[in-house]
């Protein structure tokens, strides 16, 4: 009896004693090298693209940027006169330009209603993808996305010829005679503004598409049932469910289109009649090559580059609170 006792006694003692204290691991230094080994990891395989983007990126608008602050035109490139810093001296003299004044004023305007009939020309088509047949809905999809896939100069081409006054088919449609669609400046505009917004809808009748397709179907069946018409389902249901989608679509129209370009010089020849079609690209380009004041023109692109910047970040704040929320 004695013996089970104190067996037992043994046992109890051997469960409830403490364990011994581990030694200390030497080397655990090696630890702290590890993790901060594995943070650094993913900047090594990023490594060759940030180095690429910086050639192609940062060393021009740090040149961009110099530019702006020197006095640097075709004397200067010829080296017939000497490079001189002029500091905010060329800021100066465009922000007192009020041709300056006027094409930014265009260049929003312009901007902001081809952002609208994007939008408006996209989420229309979307809506209407997911009410025809797959047969007319993979014909339209083509038709988009081949619109979208042309180049900006080729499609500008094609629009000048449509919209010629002397053998455009679309003046004879219409009945307009040898009304000159590039002669006037809001015609202009307009002209332009229907070729940017045909190679653009396609990404917003694409992305609003996929993001009406993820909606629940018992969603808009409760909607129709209720007795809701079409529109209303649109602005009571669907808009709301995919605002973070057309806050992103937004933003990138307003990036792309404020930047616009090549349909500009190509269909109103550099501008228009005494640059009445002028936009901010545009402008630069012809105070930097066609004046050759090369400062100004860079002064003009460190504008622009601020402005699109400042609506670059909006977008990856969006982008960001998006994530979260998904």
């Amino acid at each position: 009896m004695t013996h089970h006792v104190t067996a037992g006694t043994d046992a109890v003692v051997r469960k409830t004693a403490p364990a011994p204290a581990e030694a200390p691991v030497r080397g655990g230094g090696r630890g702290g090298a590890g993790q901060r080994g594995s943070r650094w990891t993913p900047w090594l395989y990023l490594a060759p693209a940030l180095v690429v983007l910086a050639g192609l990126l940062v060393y021009p608008i740090y040149q961009l940027g110099l530019i702006s602050f020197l006095e640097y035109t075709q004397a200067q490139v010829s080296g017939g006169e000497p490079t001189t810093f002029k500091g905010f001296g060329n800021y100066q003299e465009l922000f007192a330009d009020s041709q300056f004044w006027q094409v930014l004023l265009a260049t929003v305007v312009f901007a902001a209603a081809c952002v609208v009939a994007t939008l408006a020309v996209g989420c229309a088509l979307a809506v209407l993808l997911t009410r025809i047949r797959a047969l007319p809905r993979l014909a339209l999809m083509l038709a988009a996305l081949g619109a979208w896939a042309t180049p900006a100069i080729t499609g500008s081409t094609v629009w000048v010829f449509l919209f010629d006054p002397d053998h455009g088919p679309v003046n004879r449609l219409l009945g307009l005679g040898d009304f000159s669609w590039t002669y006037e400046r809001y015609s202009a505009f307009a002209l332009v503004l229907f070729e940017v917004v045909w190679c653009s809808f396609p990404f917003v009748m694409v992305t609003v598409y996929a993001g009406i397709k993820a909606i629940p179907s018992e969603v808009l069946e409760a909607a129709s049932l209720d007795g809701a018409s079409q529109w209303r389902i649109w602005r009571s249901v669907i808009a709301p469910m995919l605002r973070p989608i057309l806050i992103v679509v937004t933003i990138q129209s307003i990036i792309w289109d404020f930047k616009v370009f090549t349909q500009i010089y190509v269909m109103t020849s550099g501008g228009g009649i005494a640059g009445q079609n002028l936009v901010l690209n545009v402008y630069a380009y012809q105070k930097a090559f066609a004046s050759s004041q090369y400062s100004l023109g860079s002064a003009i692109g460190v504008v622009m580059l601020l402005i699109l910047l400042a609506v670059t970040l909006v977008y990856l704040r969006l982008m960001r609170r998006q994530g979260e929320e998904l």
